[in-house]
C-alpha cells in the first residue's frame, strides 16, 4: 500500500496556556522565572488533583509520608551526568539523605521552565532555582516540626533527612512531617533563606554516575531501546540535498519484501527547514531489517532543487573572497586603517573550518503512538518541549494531546534539541494506525544532520617598531544559525559573533570586527561550543603567530595582548553590549583576570617554560565561552614511526562553583578528544548539494591509538556563580595542538582538518 501524508501547515500558538499547577499551587513556566517562583502563595491545604499524598511545593520535589524524596530532572541525561548532579543541589538544600532520594525523569512541559539541554546550561542558569526549590521543601517541613515542639523555627535544622532540635535533642524524620507539611502555604521564595555554601555537603565533590550501572548492563533505555505492542519501524529515504523533495518514486519492489507493510511519502517542508522533516518516502515495517531491506528496493526520482548548485570547493573560495573584502562592522575601538598605515609591519593570516556532523554515538529515534487524536513519543531528544510543539504542529493538534517521554541520549551535542526525527514518528503513527519507532541509520544521520557551519576568518594585527600590536582586525563570515529558521539571513547574528570575537578582551589601542556575508545551502545547526569553534580556532592559533613573528613566548604575547585583570566593559569592547550567554553582564562579567589566571596555571602545570627551554614541543592556547575560562597546553613529539604524536595534554578551567567534580573532569577529558576529532579528521563536503560523507569510515573520529599518553585535568577552585562546562573545554584544544605541531616541524595549520587530502 502507497499513501501520501497530507500537509500541516505551521501555524504559531501561544505557549502561556495551560500552566500546570501543583500542589500548593506554585506554577513555574516560560515566564520569567524570578516573577513565576514569586507568584503569591497559595490558600493552605491547596493541593493539585491527583497530586500524591505529602509535600510537593513546587514541580521538582515531593516529600513521601515514607520519607522517600523524589526529585524530578528537568535535563536530559546524555551521558554528561545530570542525573547525577542536579538531584544534589535540591537534596543539599532540603537537607536530604542522598541514599533516600530518587531521581525521575521529567517528561517535556512548560512547568519546568526551560529544559533545553545544550549551550552549557544545566547548572549555570539553574543553580539558584533549583537551591530554592529545595529550600521551599525545607521551610515547610521546619515549620510543621516547630510547631509541634512549640519553638522557633530558627532553632531547628533540617539535616540528615530530619529535621532537629539542638537544643532539646528531639527530632523528627521527613516522613513524619510530609503530609503536614503539604497542607501549609507554599512559601514565598523571595522570603525563603538558602542555606550557606558550607552547609551544601555534597556540592562540589565526586558523585557517583547514577545511571552508570544500567549503562553497563543494558538495563538503561536509550530511544531505540523502548518497545510497545504492535509496534512497527520505519526508515526514511530523505532528498539528499536540502530543499529536495520527490518528484517521482515506485514503491514495487520494496512492498514484495517480507516484513514491509508500508511505503508512505512524507511531506515536503514548506519554507526555511526550521525543525520540520526533511520528506522524502518512508518504509514501515515489522522491524528495522525489513524497513532497511525494503527502503533499498525504492526506485526514487529527486527534483534536487536550487541547492544542488552547492560544492564544498567553490564555496570555500567563496566564503574566503568574503573576508578578503571590508565587511559590516560589529566592534570597532579607534582606527586600525591608520594603525595598520603606520604600522612598521603588519601580519594577516586567513583561516578555514569545513561543515562538522555531530555524528554522536547513538543515531536519531523517536516512537510515536497516535490514538484517538492524541500521540504520545519516547525520543532521544535533548529538547522535550520543543519535540512537543513541532509534534503537534506536524499532526494538527492541541500541545496538550502531545506527550513526551524523555529516554537516555546516547550523546547530543546539539543535534537532538532538534525535533525533526520525533515529527517523522508522529506522522507514520498516524498514517500506520500503530504505533511506530522511525529508526535512523548512522548514514542518515550523517548526511541528513543540521550542520555545524562552515567558517572563513581573516585576522590582521600592525607592530610597531618594538613589536607591539597596535591593531587587531578580525573579520569572519559563515552561515549563520538563523538561516535554518529564515532564509534571508546571511550575516552571523550578535549572539553567534558573542562567542570569541565581540567579547574577546585585547589591551590593544585600535580593534575592528567585521561581518562577512555566507548563504547557507544546508540546515545550520548548533553543536558542542557552536563558533567559538572556528573563532577560538583561528584565535588561538593567530596569537601563537603573532608570537613568533615577535620572537616571544607565546604565553608571554597572549598575557600582554589580554592586558591587566579588569571586567571587559561594553565601551572597552567597542561594542554596545556584550553578548553573554544570555546571563546579564553585572552578573557573570567577562573577567580578565580568569583568563590570564589559567593561561598562567596551566604553564606552571605543564612545566611550560623548562620543556621548552629542554626544546620539546609544546603549544598553548586559551579561549573564554560559555562564562567558563578555558587554557591548553598539548605536547608534540615524534613516534617510532616519525609521524607526529600528541603525547600530552593539559587543560585547565575556572567554571566558577562546580556541583560533580568527577563529571567535570570527564567533561574536559572528553572535550579534549573532541577537540582532536576536529582538528585531525572532522570535515563534512557537498558536491551537487549533496553530503559526501557516509559513516565513521569517511567521516572518522578520534581512536584510541591517536589519544593522548594522558590528559591531565585541573579546575581551578571557586564560590563564584557557576559557568558552563560541557561545551568550554572544546575550543582552546586544536590551536594549542596545531601550536604544537608548529613547535614540532614549522608547518603552520590554518585549514582543518589535517587529514583533509583536499580542501573541504
Amino acid at each position: 500500500m502507497v499513501a501520501r501524508v497530507a500537509d500541516v501547515s505551521m501555524r504559531r500558538r501561544s505557549f502561556l496556556q495551560g500552566l500546570g499547577l501543583v500542589a500548593g499551587g506554585l506554577t513555574l513556566g516560560l515566564l520569567d522565572e524570578a516573577e513565576a517562583l514569586a507568584a503569591p502563595p497559595a490558600k493552605a491545604g491547596a493541593k493539585a488533583a491527583g497530586a500524591p499524598e505529602g509535600l510537593s511545593p513546587n514541580p521538582f520535589v515531593h516529600v513521601s509520608p515514607a520519607g522517600e524524596v523524589v526529585v524530578v530532572c528537568q535535563r536530559s541525561e546524555m551521558g554528561q551526568g545530570v542525573r547525577s548532579s542536579l538531584h544534589v543541589v535540591i537534596a543539599d538544600e532540603l537537607g536530604a539523605d542522598l541514599a533516600r532520594v530518587r531521581v525521575v525523569q521529567a517528561e517535556g512541559d512548560k512547568k519546568y521552565g526551560d529544559q533545553n539541554t545544550d549551550g552549557s546550561r544545566s547548572v549555570r542558569n539553574d543553580w539558584v532555582k533549583l537551591r530554592q526549590m529545595g529550600a521551599m521543601a525545607r521551610t515547610q517541613l521546619v515549620a510543621v516540626a516547630a510547631t509541634r515542639w512549640r519553638v522557633p523555627a530558627t532553632e531547628c535544622v533540617a539535616r540528615d533527612h530530619a529535621v532537629w532540635h539542638d537544643r532539646s535533642k528531639r527530632t523528627l524524620g521527613f516522613g513524619e512531617l510530609a503530609v503536614d507539611a503539604g497542607k501549609l502555604r507554599v512559601p514565598d521564595v523571595k522570603k525563603i533563606q538558602l542555606r550557606p555554601r558550607s552547609e551544601l555537603r555534597h556540592v562540589g565533590t565526586e558523585l557517583p554516575l547514577r545511571d552508570g550501572p544500567d549503562i553497563v548492563t543494558g538495563r538503561g533505555q536509550f530511544g531505540a531501546d523502548v518497545k510497545l505492542p504492535g509496534m512497527l519501524v520505519a526508515v526514511v529515504e530523505r532528498p539528499p540535498v536540502v530543499g529536495g523533495k520527490v518528484a517521482t518514486f515506485d514503491a514495487t519492489k520494496a512492498l514484495a519484501v517480507k516484513g514491509v507493510r508500508k511505503v508512505v511519502e512524507l511531506p515536503t517542508p514548506q519554507g526555511a527547514p526550521a525543525f520540520q522533516p526533511r520528506g522524502g518516502v518512508a518504509v514501515i515495517a515489522d522491524h528495522t531489517w525489513a524497513a532497511m531491506r525494503g527502503r533499498a528496493a525504492l526506485s526514487i526520482t529527486w527534483d534536487h532543487g536550487p541547492n544542488e548548485i552547492y560544492d564544498s570547493d567553490a564555496y570555500r573560495e567563496q566564503i574566503l573572497s568574503s573576508v578578503r573584502a571590508p565587511g559590516q562592522v560589529m566592534r570597532k575601538v579607534g582606527d586600525v586603517d591608520k594603525a595598520f598605515a603606520e604600522a612598521a609591519r603588519t601580519l594577516e593570516a586567513e583561516y578555514y573550518l569545513p561543515h562538522l556532523a555531530h555524528a554522536a554515538m547513538e543515531p536519531p529515534a523517536a516512537l510515536a503512538s497516535f490514538k484517538d487524536g492524541a500521540c504520545e513519543v519516547w525520543a532521544t531528544t535533548q529538547n522535550p518541549q520543543a519535540a512537543r510543539t513541532e509534534v503537534a504542529r506536524a499532526l494538527g493538534i492541541g500541545e496538550d494531546k502531545v506527550k513526551v517521554n524523555v529516554t537516555l541520549v546516547g550523546g547530543g551535542f546539539g543535534r537532538k534539541s532538534k525535533a525533526d526525527f520525533v515529527s517523522e514518528a508522529a506522522l507514520l503513527s498516524r498514517e500506520a494506525q500503530a504505533p511506530v519507532r522511525v529508526q535512523w541509520t548512522r548514514e542518515d544521520d550523517i548526511r541528513h544532520d543540521y550542520f555545524h557551519t562552515v567558517s572563513a576568518q581573516s585576522l590582521k594585527v600592525a607592530l610597531d617598531k618594538d613589536g607591539k600590536v597596535t591593531a587587531w582586525r578580525h573579520r569572519t563570515a559563515f552561515p549563520p544559525i538563523p538561516s535554518t529558521f529564515d532564509a534571508t539571513q546571511k550575516r552571523p547574528s550578535e549572539g553567534e559573533l558573542g562567542q570569541g570575537v565581540l567579547d574577546l578582551p585585547l589591551a590593544i589601542p585600535n580593534v575592528q570586527a567585521e561581518a562577512g556575508e555566507a548563504p547557507a545551502h544546508v540546515r545550520i545547526g548548533w553543536l558542542r561550543s557552536v563558533c567559538n569553534i572556528f573563532h577560538g580556532f583561528a584565535i588561538g592559533t593567530f596569537v601563537d603567530e603573532v608570537a613568533h613573528a615577535r620572537g616571544q613566548d607565546p604565553r608571554a604575547t597572549w598575557l600582554d595582548i589580554l592586558g591587566p585583570a579588569r571586567n571587559l566593559t561594553p565601551e572597552e569592547a567597542g561594542v554596545k553590549k556584550i553578548p553573554n550567554y544570555g546571563t546579564p553582564i553585572a552578573d557573570h562579567p567577562v573577567e580578565v583576570g580568569g583568563l590570564r589566571n589559567v593561561i598562567e596555571k596551566v604553564t606552571e602545570l605543564s612545566g611550560w617554560e623548562a620543556k621548552r627551554k629542554a626544546g620539546q614541543a609544546l603549544g598553548l592556547s586559551a579561549h573564554r565561552s560559555f562564562l567558563t575560562s578555558v587554557a591548553v597546553v598539548a605536547s608534540a613529539k615524534r613516534g617510532k614511526d616519525g609521524k607526529p604524536v600528541i603525547d600530552e595534554v593539559w587543560i585547565v578551567a575556572d567554571a566558577g562553583l562546580i556541583v560533580n567534580a568527577e563529571r567535570v573532569r570527564s567533561q574536559l577529558e572528553g572535550a579534549v578528544i573532541f577537540g582532536m576529532s576536529v582538528l585531525f579528521h572532522g570535515a563534512i563536503t557537498m558536491r551537487k548539494g549533496a553530503v559526501e560523507q557516509t559513516n565513521f569510515r569517511d567521516y572518522p573520529v578520534m581512536r584510541i591509538g591517536e589519544a593522548p599518553r594522558r590528559i591531565h585535568v585541573h579546575v581551578v577552585p571557586s564560590e563564584a556563580r557557576p559557568g558552563g562546562v560541557g561545551e568550554p573545554g572544546v575550543p582552546p584544544v586544536a590551536p594549542a595542538i596545531a601550536n604544537a605541531l608548529f613547535a614540532l616541524d614549522g608547518t603552520r595549520h590554518r585549514q582543518l582538518p589535517l587529514s583533509a587530502k583536499r580542501p573541504g
